[in-house]
C-alpha cells in the first residue's frame, strides 16, 4: 500500500472511532436523568458518574500520554480502542450502578486519550493542512455527538435503550479496530535539535498556563455536555426533549463549525483563530447561559464558535514543544487540566443540592471568561518555538 492510500485509511479508521466516541462522549448528560431514576440517585450521586469518567480522563492521558512516547502509534491506539470496547461491553450487559462508574472511567479516559492521540497524529498524515484536517477529524466527532443528542435525546425511555446503544457503538469500535491492522500510522520524525530539550524536561512556564487554559475550558464545555439538560429540565422547568435538543443544537454548530470554519485555522493561524473565535465564544456563552430559558437559544448557537477550540487548542501544542515532547507534554497537560473537571462536578452536583440551579449554574459562564482572558494573556508574553509539521 502506498503511503498515500495508507494516510487515507488511517485517517477513514480514524473517521469511524470518531464518531463512535463522539457518540459515547455525549450519552452521560442524555441518560442524566435515567440514571437517576433507574438507580434511584441523589444529585450528587449522578454528579459521580461524570466525576469517575474525569478520574479515568486524569490516570490515561497522565500515564497514557507518556507510554504513547515509549511505544509506537499504532499499538497505543489499538491498546485503547480495545479498552474502550471493554468499557462498552460492561455498560451493554450489566446494571449495576458500581459497575456503571468503573465503565465510566475506563470509556471516558481511553476515549479522552484515543482522539487527543489522533489529534496529534493527524498534521503527521497531512502536513499541507493540519488545521483542516484535525478540525475535520473532530467534526465527524460532532456528528455523533449532536446526531446521538437529537436522535437519543428525544428516543430514550428507559434502561434497556442505554444497554442497546453501547452495543452499536462497540460494533463501531470492533470496525476501527479492524481497519487499522492494515494501517501504517505514522511516528514522529525526531529532530537532532529537539534532544537539548528533552534531557531538560518541560518548561513549566508554558506547562501550567495550558493546564489552565484547557482546565477552565473544560468546565465551560463540558459542563453544558454534563449539566445543559439536567438544568433545562430541573432548573428552568422545560421538557426533557426541549433541553436535549438546545444541547443538540450547542454541538450540532460545533458539528458545522468544524466543517465550515476549519480552513480559517490554516489561513489565520492556530493562535489567531483561537483569539478570534474564543472571544465571540465568551459573549456568547454570558448572554446564553445567565438569561435563563429566554436566552437558552443563545447559549445554544454559542457552540458554532466553540467548535474548532479544543482541537486547535490541543494541536497548538506543537508549537511550544519540540516534536518529541509533544505528546507527553499534550498528555501531562491534559490530564492535570482534567482536575479541574473532577473537582468541578464533585463540587456542582453538591452546590446544585444546596443553591439550586438559578446559582449554580454562573460557574459556567465565569469559566468560559476566564479560559479567554487566561489565553490571551498566555499568548501575549508565551511566543511560539516550534512550527506545525
Amino acid at each position: 500500500m502506498t503511503k498515500k492510500w495508507s494516510s487515507r485509511l488511517t485517517f477513514f479508521a480514524f473517521v469511524v472511532l470518531m464518531v463512535g466516541l463522539g457518540s459515547n462522549d455525549s450519552l452521560r448528560g442524555i441518560f442524566s436523568t435515567i440514571f437517576q431514576e433507574h438507580f434511584s440517585l441523589t444529585t450528587t450521586q449522578l454528579g459521580l458518574i461524570v466525576t469517575a469518567s474525569y478520574i479515568g480522563n486524569l490516570v490515561f492521558l497522565l500515564v497514557g500520554g507518556n507510554l504513547s512516547t515509549r511505544f509506537s502509534k499504532k499499538r497505543v491506539l489499538q491498546v485503547l480502542i480495545l479498552i474502550w470496547m471493554a468499557a462498552l461491553a460492561l455498560f451493554a450487559f450489566t446494571s449495576n450502578y458500581t459497575v456503571l462508574l468503573i465503565g465510566m472511567a475506563l470509556a471516558l479516559g481511553s476515549s479522552t486519550l484515543l482522539n487527543t492521540t489522533m489529534n496529534l497524529i493527524t498534521p503527521l498524515l497531512f502536513a499541507t493542512a493540519p488545521g483542516f484536517f484535525v478540525n475535520f477529524l473532530f467534526f465527524t466527532q460532532e456528528i455523533g455527538t449532536s446526531g446521538s443528542q437529537y436522535i437519543l435525546g428525544s428516543h430514550a425511555d428507559g434502561f434497556a435503550f442505554w444497554q442497546h446503544t453501547n452495543l452499536v457503538l462497540l460494533i463501531l469500535g470492533a470496525v476501527a479496530f479492524v481497519l487499522l491492522l492494515f494501517c501504517n500510522v505514522p511516528e514522529e520524525a525526531a529532530d537532532p535539535a529537539d534532544t537539548p530539550a528533552q534531557k531538560g524536561g518541560y518548561d513549566w512556564r508554558i506547562i501550567v498556563p495550558y493546564v489552565l487554559v484547557f482546565g477552565f475550558y473544560f468546565i465551560a464545555e463540558h459542563g453544558v455536555m454534563n449539566w445543559m439538560v439536567a438544568y433545562g429540565v430541573d432548573g428552568l422547568g422545560l421538557p426533557q426533549a426541549s433541553a436535549a435538543k438546545y444541547l443538540s443544537v450547542f454541538f450540532g454548530g460545533m458539528m458545522i463549525g468544524r466543517l465550515c470554519l476549519s480552513p480559517l485555522v490554516d489561513k489565520l493561524g492556530a493562535l489567531k483563530s483561537l483569539a478570534a473565535f474564543g472571544g465571540v465564544s465568551c459573549v456568547l456563552y454570558l448572554i446564553g447561559s445567565l438569561g435563563g430559558a429566554v436566552t437558552m437559544p443563545v447559549w445554544a448557537i454559542s457552540g458554532l464558535s466553540f467548535s474548532i477550540l479544543y482541537p486547535t487548542l490541543v494541536m497548538s501544542i506543537r508549537l511550544y514543544f519540540p516534536a518529541q515532547q509533544v505528546s507527553g507534554a499534550a498528555g501531562t497537560i491534559l490530564s492535570i487540566a482534567s482536575l479541574a473537571d473532577i473537582l468541578f462536578n464533585v463540587g456542582f452536583g453538591k452546590l446544585v443540592d444546596m443553591t439550586g440551579y438559578a446559582v449554580s449554574i454562573r460557574v459556567l459562564p465565569l469559566s468560559a471568561l476566564a479560559f479567554f482572558i487566561v489565553f490571551m494573556l498566555f499568548t501575549k508574553f508565551c511566543k511560539p518555538t516550534q512550527k506545525l509539521k
